[in-house]
């Protein structure tokens, strides 16, 4: 009797054609001086993320996403959870850290009470 094994041992693609074509075309429509339409940077973008999820990383890879700015933000995006903002320069990710330590701290203060009215006293 066979058994079917449905255990799958797909490997990481290794060729990037694919997700080099989609790279430049987002980067395109990214730079585009025609609007683009929602449902036509939609599908690029969920073709990349597509992509994305067979692609081996390494340093073919790495250039790739060095060559295509847009596209590395949907792979930073898509990886954030395991790696924060991998592919951000450091100096950058620590300036929008602090922006936003900043900016919560002052939501904080508008909507905390302040001390007199929080004694009841105007």
């Amino acid at each position: 009797m066979q058994t079917m094994n449905t255990t799958d041992h797909s490997s990481p693609k290794t060729d990037l054609a694919v997700t080099h074509v989609l790279a430049q075309l987002l980067e395109r429509l990214e730079h585009s001086a025609v609007p683009v339409s929602a449902e036509q940077y939609r599908s690029v973008v969920e073709h990349l993320v597509h992509e994305f999820s067979d692609v081996e990383p390494g340093a073919d890879l790495g250039r790739l996403l060095d060559a295509y700015p847009a596209a590395a933000e949907v792979y930073e995006n898509l990886n954030y959870q395991h790696a924060g903002l991998c592919r951000s320069a450091l100096d950058a990710a620590l300036a929008a850290e602090v922006s936003a330590r900043k900016a919560i701290e002052r939501a904080m203060r508008i909507t905390e009470p302040k001390k007199d009215e929080a004694d009841g006293q105007s």
